[in-house]
Formats: structure tokens, C-alpha cells, sequence
């Protein structure tokens, strides 16, 4: 798909609408011409710009999950050290989910659903979070704030993890409190085990 389809407001648009309907719907329900009406578009438009809608959902989790990556390594630029990148994974991961409930419907409950080519093709987006999860916990390691024998990969697994089952067990009982106010506890809870050399 062209850059310039990806950066204009009918895609946009799409894309949201999609979030909305799949969220009130359900994937399988949420046909293409939902999502035009939405959008506030034809449905042959939506032709112009998603091959069908399995594309739709990809597209949707690609560009999403991108941002919100994107948004967390802007932050921890900031850091001074792994002790606060991991901290501002965690609020991060909260706050953005509690900023858009459709969408966390939409990413820990219907995306799940899916067929597995699909899931696949999400789960290629997903290693680039956890990729960036294990390159804090390596950083932590060698700044000596997490122990040295922390294995990284079962840490990134505890912390997404951790983090993905909060978000869903908060969408599950429809989001009646503040997802927010999880963080520091998660936060400290983790980075207590990340400091444990198991002595």
C-alpha cells in the first residue's frame, strides 16, 4: 500500500471507525459496511485503501501498536536509567490502554478471535514491544539494577505478560475502575523481582 494512502484523513478514518465498530460488534460481526458507515464513507472506499477486512484489522494493530511503541521510546529517551524505562513501560502500557477503552477491546479481547494467518501477522508488530522490553532488562543488567542473573527472555515474558493480562482482566470486568492506578504497584512489584539475585 502506497505511503500516501497510509497518511491521509480517509484512512484515518477508516481505521477509527473500524476500532469503533469491531469494539461494539465483535470482529466477526462488524462487516465492511459498518465500518464505511462509520467512517462516513462508501463502501467501495474502503476497497481504495484495505484489501478486505481481515487487512482492515492488521492495518488497525500495525498502525496502533506502532505509535504506542513509538510514544514509549520517545519517553524513555528521558530516562536516566532501566530502574525508569521500566517504570514508564508500565504507565505507559496503562495509560494508553485507559485512554481508549474501544481499542483495548479491540486488541485484548477481538484480535485474539482471529484466524491464525492473522494472528501471525500480529504477532510480528508484537515482537518489537517485547524486543524493546528485553533490550531494558539487558540495559538493567549491566547498569547493575537488575540482577545478573535475570534471564532476559523469561523477563520480557513476565513483563508483558504482567502487563497484557491486567489490561485484560480491566476490559473483562468493563473497565469499572482505573486501570491507572495499577501502575506503581505493578511497577514495584516487577522491578522487586528483577532485582532478585534468588539468594
Amino acid at each position: 500500500m502506497a505511503l500516501d494512502k497510509k497518511n491521509s484523513q480517509k484512512y484515518q478514518l477508516i481505521i477509527d471507525a473500524a476500532v469503533r465498530v469491531i469494539a461494539r460488534n465483535g470482529y466477526h460481526y462488524a462487516q465492511v459496511s459498518k465500518i464505511a458507515k462509520e467512517a462516513g464513507v462508501a463502501d467501495g472506499t474502503i476497497y481504495l485503501y484495505f484489501k478486505n477486512k481481515e487487512d482492515i484489522l492488521v492495518s488497525l494493530f500495525r498502525m496502533k501498536m506502532g505509535a504506542f511503541i513509538s510514544a514509549i521510546e520517545k519517553r524513555m529517551t528521558t530516562c536516566a536509567n532501566a530502574e525508569e524505562k521500566l517504570q514508564q513501560i508500565v504507565d505507559m502500557h496503562f495509560t494508553q490502554f485507559s485512554a481508549q477503552p474501544d481499542l483495548s477491546v479491540v486488541m485484548q479481547l477481538e484480535m485474539r478471535q482471529s484466524a491464525r494467518d492473522l494472528r501471525l501477522q500480529i504477532n510480528e508488530v508484537l515482537k518489537m514491544y517485547v524486543h524493546l522490553m528485553e533490550d531494558v532488562i539487558e540495559t538493567g543488567k549491566e547498569e547493575g539494577i537488575f540482577s545478573p542473573h535475570l534471564d532476559e527472555k523469561l523477563g520480557r515474558q513476565m513483563l508483558f505478560g504482567t502487563l497484557d493480562e491486567m489490561v485484560t482482566n480491566w476490559v473483562m470486568k468493563d473497565r469499572k475502575y482505573d486501570l491507572r492506578t495499577l501502575s506503581n504497584p505493578t511497577f514495584n512489584m516487577l522491578l522487586a523481582a528483577f532485582k532478585d539475585d534468588g539468594s
